[in-house]
């Protein structure tokens, strides 16, 4: 007989993880960087080489508790993003303009799917460089998988060339505002710094993803859905009108975060409108379109569930005021070192703060101020520590189960997080080598 251990449901995972954060707050020493605000940023960053301990304050299974109501208050942009943007591409899909959508290319890539695949990494890997990308593709899961259906691929295939090209898009592209520009900026960089080879770091980083991507769909096909390509037959006036209007509102959200500052609060109003127009277009008619779109934010209600969570879990270490601490233990064997070697173990720093620091720009504040100052002291390039930050933080979005958004997909796709773990884990470790070659391209060129 042959034992299968399973994870438990991603809830439960989480709630776990927030428990051993209120543990730890218990077995390690408090204590704190000094902070001050970043004129550029508007953020507040550590001051390195002032650590310091500080009073415990460990934190009580009662307030540990506490800090689940505390995740949603905490995270409410997000969430309210996922529960609008859901709802909106929820009622277009009740119209059935997703599924003519879906079938009309399914029709198009007849007898070679897997052609598909590229495609849409690409797509999905070039809005994760621009806007970072994760939390918008929660919505998306059900019509993604309906189109995985089409073109013969399984929930893993599907995953990995929307979120998971997103995600390796979000760790290089030199132009995403919430990984690679703020930390350029906490660096004191040009925004476009050492702009070659970070593009090449991107190219090549997706083209390492795609391949393993197609490597499983390969392996993993499944007869494509015939029903699903009929349905590409009926696109009509209507049904274009009605994509329209649903996509205007992410290319709004794409020049808003790039040129007007935009967040999700934005997002989250600019979906309402255009899920509110579709509906009426479609024939809802008022009553009916509240109605779907109140049905829509329901059924997103788990999904934006995990991302309130995994916050709380960053609460809890906050609370126990043991985050610094961890930094603190990571960093400072870092500075009994020199050259190269230094830098590229700052990649395995970052990716272990990532799991209690879930928010890249969250991290990047934290980190910049320690590890550029430490660059510079080894006589290394800025650029490094940067990098190293990008590939670390940015690759361990990939798998990390505190990571709210890849939590809420894998529920929303009905994949299990070890499933889709052992699928990431050979991707992340090809980006790495794409990660750790622009390190060395940016020590050898001398940038």
């Amino acid at each position: 007989m042959h034992l299968r251990f399973r994870l438990p449901h991603p809830v439960l995972l989480l709630l776990a993880a927030i428990a051993v954060a209120a543990v730890l707050t218990w077995l390690l020493p408090a204590g704190e960087y000094d902070r001050r605000e970043d004129v550029a940023t508007g953020r507040n960053v550590v001051v390195a080489g002032t650590y310091h301990r500080v009073e415990a304050a460990p934190v009580t299974p009662f307030a540990a508790v506490m800090a689940i109501p505390r995740g949603f208050a905490e995270g409410i942009d997000v969430v309210m993003t996922i529960l609008l943007v859901g709802a909106a591409w929820f009622l277009v899909d009740r119209l059935g303009t997703l599924r003519h959508v879906v079938g009309a290319f399914v029709r198009a890539f007849r007898g070679r799917g897997l052609w598909a695949i590229p495609l849409v990494s690409v797509f999905f890997g070039s809005m994760g460089a621009l806007e970072n990308m994760q939390e918008e593709i929660i919505a998306l899961v059900p019509v993604l998988l309906v189109l995985g259906g089409g073109l013969g691929v399984d929930a893993i295939t599907v995953l990995a060339m929307s979120l998971g090209a997103a995600m390796v898009g979000s760790a290089f592209g030199p132009t995403n505002p919430f990984q690679a520009g703020i930390a350029l900026k906490l660096a004191e960089l040009p925004p476009l710094s050492a702009g070659g080879v970070r593009l090449a770091m991107l190219v090549a980083g997706l083209a390492l993803w795609i391949a393993w991507t197609l490597r499983h769909a390969v392996r993993h096909r499944t007869p494509p859905d015939e029903s699903i390509e009929a349905a590409g037959e009926r696109l009509g006036t209507r049904q274009i009108v009605i994509l329209a209007l649903i996509l205007s509102p992410l290319a709004a959200y794409v020049y808003g975060v790039m040129r007007l500052g935009w967040g999700f609060d934005e997002l989250s109003a600019v979906f309402l409108v255009g899920g509110v127009a579709a509906g009426l277009v479609g024939g809802l008619g008022a009553a009916g379109t509240v109605t779907v779109f109140l049905e829509g934010m329901q059924a997103m209600l788990p999904a934006a569930s995990m991302v309130a969570l995994a916050r709380s879990i960053s609460l809890v270490l906050a609370d126990g005021r043991v985050i610094d601490t961890i930094l603190h233990a990571l960093a400072t064997p870092l500075a009994g070192m020199s050259g190269l070697a230094s830098a590229l173990l700052m990649i395995p720093v970052h990716a272990v703060l990532h799991v209690a620091v879930p928010s890249v720009s969250g991290q990047a504040a934290l980190t910049m101020p320690i590890f550029v100052p430490l660059a510079d002291l080894l006589g290394q390039s800025r650029q490094l520590p940067v990098l190293a930050y990008q590939t670390g933080a940015g690759l361990t979005e990939l798998f990390t189960p505190t990571n709210g958004a890849l939590m809420a997909v894998l529920l929303a796709a009905n994949v299990a997080w070890g499933r889709w773990v052992r699928f990431a884990l050979g991707g992340a470790l090809l980006a790495l080598l794409v990660g750790v070659g622009g390190m060395l391209a940016v020590t050898l060129l001398g940038l």
